[in-house]
């Protein structure tokens, strides 16, 4: 019997459907043993870490690194007897819900180094049936950095004739691995070079004649991939110009910018550039598809209220700063958002009505009697909202530590599907971009939201007296179906007493 294992992606909760390939930890040939990370999916929630539920030798990775699977499909095949009898049935072939293709060598350094490079808009040619033959490529082939995927819905032909098992199967998958292209612009006199972003196929560059160039129009022709004895020379004494290079760039209609922009800029790392590099095209998915989906629906099913004030925060900022100093919070962080999430929590424990969430299906109102207090975290992956678990039985410094933790898995994008659900009132700090106030728009589910501004240092009436303080703008949004004006007023005002006033907290706590 074949030892071959095909790993499905699994639910990883929270009813999910689908998911995108983030990244690939383990390539063909790599032995893995049981519960090591193959593979990092990125959901409409999170990055999630799939472990490898058998010890083997993969044979073979059968989706790409940011192409999106439904759950249940598979997604790479184990060798769960690598040093066990040869077969000759081969691996078995992936299920029709994948896209066909048997990935060689990918998730290598050297396979990722290709996948971040520059994609152009033009289509690629229609798929060749895989050739099963287990020789090393030509040239050519090696150059383009690509297999040919198996036409659709054909079974996949074995990477090898029987099974290898150990070093053998490593130095074989090696051999297999696509070189990595060459720099842009930069081939070497009569070398093959393959063109990143185009079909595929490798083209033979000759050396360029002697032209009349200035060094910095020499880097900018370099930079786009531009061969300058191909330019038309405008210039006095027939010298190209930095408008030749460009123009000719326009004209070709396939070069890149001097600097892709994805190369700095990640969010458009997976984006389509268009032929004359002046718009990229970028998918929709995961966190920024769901955050969309749950904005327009949230947008359009709870009436939004928004009520704001203006507060001296001075006493608070004093608060910040004795904390600091106090050996007790040494080891958390204390900032003016730590205070504004207290006041928060307990005016919410002295309104409860205002932590409830509307269910439409049942048309009930469901009070909540526990605060998962929601932070919102702007992260390279888009906006997320996990929430602080029963955020009311923590004192302040447990609510420091458990702010510092939630914020950092956000940013490294590591927050779990479970800390994302079951929120019941969030806070945004919009003052951390130097923004005074906004008007926010309700995380699904819960019934209010609170957007705490930029503190500055303004003219204000203090005991009769025009001085100086420390003074921010706080707006709360709600859910006008289930919570009044009056409530929602009463709400804010009392997050805004606590902050101009900490020492409130003690008789409310």
């Amino acid at each position: 019997m074949p030892s071959y294992q095909q790993f499905k992606l699994p639910d990883v909760g929270e009813g999910l459907t689908e998911a995108d390939i983030a990244e690939w930890h383990v390539a063909v040939g790599d032995s893995v043993t049981v519960n090591q990370n193959l593979v990092e999916i990125e959901t409409a929630k999170s990055l999630v870490e799939l472990p490898a539920p058998w010890a083997g030798v993969v044979t073979q990775i059968l989706v790409r690194e940011g192409e999106t699977v439904p759950v249940g499909a598979p997604i790479v095949v184990i060798d769960v007897d690598p040093d066990g009898p040869a077969h000759d049935d081969g691996a078995p072939a992936a299920d029709s819900t994948t896209s066909g293709d048997v990935l060689v060598g990918y998730g290598t350094k050297e396979a990722s180094g290709a996948r971040r490079r520059r994609r152009t808009s033009p289509a690629s040619p229609a798929p060749a049936a895989q050739d099963p033959d287990p020789r090393p490529a030509e040239p050519a082939a090696e150059a383009s950095g690509s297999r040919s995927p198996a036409p659709a819905g054909a079974p996949l032909a074995p990477q090898e004739p029987a099974r290898v098992s150990g070093a053998r199967a490593a130095e074989a998958a090696a051999a297999r691995v696509p070189a990595p292209p060459a720099a842009v612009g930069a081939p070497s006199p009569g070398s093959v070079t393959a063109q990143p972003g185009g079909n595929g196929t490798a083209r033979t560059s000759a050396p360029s004649p002697s032209v009349l160039v200035k060094p910095p129009v020499r880097k900018l022709a370099k930079d786009l991939g531009v061969d300058l004895s191909a330019v038309a020379a405008t210039g006095p004494g027939g010298i190209i110009t930095r408008e030749d290079v460009l123009a000719h760039t326009q004209r070709s209609g396939a070069e890149e910018l001097a600097t892709y922009p994805g190369d700095d800029n990640p969010w458009l790392s997976d984006g389509v550039v268009s032929s004359d590099g002046r718009r990229t095209r970028v998918a929709v998915r995961s966190v920024r598809r769901r955050t969309a989906e749950a904005m327009v629906n949230s947008a359009f099913t709870a009436p939004h209220v928004t009520v704001f004030h203006t507060v001296d925060v001075t006493r608070s900022m004093k608060l910040v700063e004795r904390l600091k100093g106090d050996r007790a919070f040494t080891d958390v962080r204390v900032t003016p958002l730590l205070l504004a999430a207290k006041a928060l929590v307990l005016a919410v424990r002295r309104h409860p009505q205002i932590n409830a969430s509307w269910d439409d299906d049942a048309q009930e109102i469901v009070y909540k009697h526990y605060i998962n207090l929601g932070i919102a975290a702007a992260t390279p992956r888009g906006l997320v909202v996990p929430n602080i678990k029963d955020a009311h039985r923590l004192d302040l410094h447990e609510l420091a530590t458990a702010i510092a933790d939630l914020t950092a898995t956000a940013r490294e994008g590591r927050t779990t599907p479970q800390a994302m659900s079951d929120g019941t009132i969030t806070i945004t700090n919009v003052g951390v971009f130097g923004i005074d106030t906004g008007t926010p728009i309700l995380n699904p589910g819960e019934s209010a939201i609170l957007a705490f501004g930029a503190i500055r240092k303004q003219p204000w009436v203090h005991k009769d007296k025009v001085k100086p303080r420390w003074v921010t703008q706080l707006a709360l949004s709600f859910d006008h179906r289930l919570v009044d004006g009056e409530l929602g007023a009463r709400v804010l005002a009392d997050v805004a007493r606590l902050l101009e006033n900490p020492d409130m907290g003690l008789v409310w706590s």
